[in-house]
């Protein structure tokens, strides 16, 4: 069966492509779709509304199974109406640059004792066809939780300051002075969960 992935960015697609390879799924792109793409505004209030409002543009667009994902950023220590969720960047109205970003962050988390302890809530909304949707934004699909501590390693990656500023659970040390990493595999194991579930309406699995 063909899906469409709703994204451009290639490495995300072959990175799900390969969590998916054990499914009956040839999936695609929006590169690979050679017809002009809606203008979506991403106005949901939650990761799960804007991967919702994403896969329901494209399938009115291309009229082919679909699904999208967004993500947003929370925090334990934090209330909900505090968590930075779809807005990690833009705080109280402003677009932080990256050393505005590192300097916020390590303020909250001097706050709270001098860390903090978040992870990336991952949402996926998929739809077969008109009468058939299904969505999670279960914890099986977010990211390993992670330490944002007060004082920056001093690697800088531009476009990912929060990276300078996380320390690894397990080991205590920053991420960037850890051998490589792979922090997807429990990611990868949601969802294909979350497809697996749906076994039963549609033959995925190889």
């Amino acid at each position: 069966m063909k899906i469409l992935y709703g994204t451009t960015n290639k490495a995300k697609l072959q990175a799900m492509r390969t969590a998916l390879e054990s499914f009956d799924i040839e999936l695609i792109g929006l590169g690979d779709i050679h017809s002009e793409l809606p203008s979506i505004n991403e106005n949901g209030r939650t990761p799960l509304e804007n991967a919702e409002i994403k896969a329901r543009a494209y399938y009115e667009a291309f009229q082919i199974p679909v699904f999208s994902c967004d993500s947003g950023l929370y925090f334990d220590e934090l209330q909900e109406d505090d968590q930075p969720g779809l807005h990690v960047r833009r705080i109280n109205g402003k677009e932080l640059t990256d050393d505005e970003m590192r300097e916020h962050y390590a303020a909250l988390a001097a706050k709270h004792g001098g860390r903090i302890t978040g992870r990336y809530r991952n949402a996926i909304y998929f739809i077969l066809d008109e009468e058939h949707h299904y969505s999670s934004m279960d914890m099986s699909i977010a990211t390993e939780p992670f330490i944002l501590v007060t004082e920056p390693h001093p690697k800088r990656v531009e476009g990912f300051p929060l990276d300078s500023l996380s320390v690894d659970i397990a080991t205590g040390k920053y991420y960037y002075d850890l051998d490589v990493k792979d922090v997807s595999t429990s990611v990868d194991d949601g969802v294909r969960t979350f497809f697996g579930a749906i076994e039963s309406i549609v033959e995925l699995r190889r």
